[in-house]
């Protein structure tokens, strides 16, 4: 989650209650549209219809993934291809979906170069609402895509994973014919492995404090020199910390609030303060602003608990973390935060979960909910960005 000013008493209750209200499969968005929103000859849209947005989604999502298989060619990844009736893709949404995939082949290559190859991927997508007025139709879904790491070895991860939603937006032609018009990620973050909208990024704040500390910025360059972590000197348990955020990577703590799709950044820096929370750092109490204190529950969270660049700020000053030089010396338990437009504004925050014999770490975080990821994925994803590796 980005730097902001959160209201401190919002109730999980009420987070729950609105989302769930958005998610029944097959409903409307919106209660109704009024008496006279529809004409005569407007489509009808029946059980059917909505079947075949949802299995086009999962064509475009689905052709997204295999795009980033080893050894799959153009030729096997045009599911989409099949979609010529009552359901297709527009002209636009053909070439972006064209452009979509040769980014996605291209990054395919930049991972194979840093030894990273994925031998299988599957998508599935679910429906979760259907709105409707007239000869427009918006489709909300939930797309859940796993890829299995090639030469995956009993040392290393089998996969990795995520959850992602996606508003589809849909207008019927003067035939009936539905064409699917335009794709938007609704997470925050856009940091899912098949995406490739570009991440939305936070304004660089000021501060009139006592001069928060600056992180420094980990190198990507691989392989990185040693900096072997000693898991017994900080007291803290580190594998418990993997276990929270294993367990709760897709499905959320109840005992804490969510802010994905809040519009305030995300649930990042909120989830990777509870993992480590897990493990045993302890709540320092006062006001919420000041960045030398942290703590987080169902009621009240300082803004070092949500805040990607307050929470670096406290990780500092408390000497609970250091910066590490490379991020290819993470290891479980430690940070690592991401600028995407470099401006010196972080904005987002992962937890690593994962590190394999060959010295490659990987990380789980919300928005979008992912799993053991590799840091190669995201170097090669994201090769412009910033990256600060913290040592906790």
């Amino acid at each position: 989650m980005k730097s902001r000013r959160l209201s401190r008493r919002r109730s999980r209750t009420a987070i729950v209650t609105a989302a769930a209200a958005s998610v029944v499969a097959g409903v409307a968005l919106v209660p109704n549209w009024s008496a006279g929103a529809a004409v005569t000859d407007d489509p009808t849209v029946d059980a059917a219809t909505k079947a075949t947005f949802q299995r086009l989604a999962d064509a475009v999502f689905t052709d997204r993934t295999q795009a980033l298989v080893e050894g799959a060619g153009k030729a096997d990844t045009r599911h989409t291809s099949g979609f010529s009736g009552s359901v297709r893709l527009s002209g636009g949404q053909t070439e972006e979906q064209k452009s979509a995939l040769d980014e996605l082949r291209d990054r395919r290559s930049r991972l194979a170069r840093l030894g990273e190859t994925y031998r299988a991927g599957s998508t599935k997508v679910t429906l979760d609402a259907t709105q409707v007025k007239g000869r427009h139709a918006k489709v909300a879904v939930t797309e859940t895509t796993t890829l299995n790491y090639d030469k995956a070895t009993a040392k290393s991860p089998k996969s990795t994973g995520f959850q992602a939603h996606h508003e589809l937006t849909f207008k019927a032609d003067r035939h009936g014919t539905w064409q699917l018009t335009g794709i938007r990620d609704t997470d925050d973050g856009y940091l899912a492995v098949n995406q490739v909208a570009k991440p939305t990024v936070a304004k660089v704040k000021t501060t009139a404090d006592d001069g928060p500390p600056s992180a420094a910025r980990s190198a990507t360059t691989w392989p990185a020199p040693a900096n072997a972590k000693n898991f017994s000197a900080t007291g803290y348990d580190y594998q418990a910390m993997v276990a929270y955020a294993q367990k709760y990577w897709s499905k959320y703590n109840p005992a804490y609030p969510d802010f994905n799709g809040q519009g305030a950044g995300g649930d990042c820096t909120n989830f990777v303060s509870q993992a480590l929370k897990a493990g045993g750092w302890k709540h320092v109490p006062g006001y919420t602003y000041d960045f030398h204190k942290w703590f987080g529950n169902s009621e009240i969270q300082s803004d070092s608990f949500v805040g990607v660049n307050e929470f670096s700020w406290f990780a500092l000053s408390s000497k609970r973390a250091t910066s590490l030089a490379n991020v290819y010396q993470l290891d479980l338990g430690d940070v690592l935060q991401m600028d995407f437009n470099r401006d010196g504004s972080k904005d987002h925050s992962m937890i690593v979960t994962y590190r394999d014999r060959r010295g490659v770490p990987y990380v789980s975080y919300h928005s979008t909910n992912t799993y053991n990821r590799s840091v190669a994925s995201l170097v090669a994803s994201y090769p412009s960005a910033a990256f600060y590796a913290y040592r906790t």
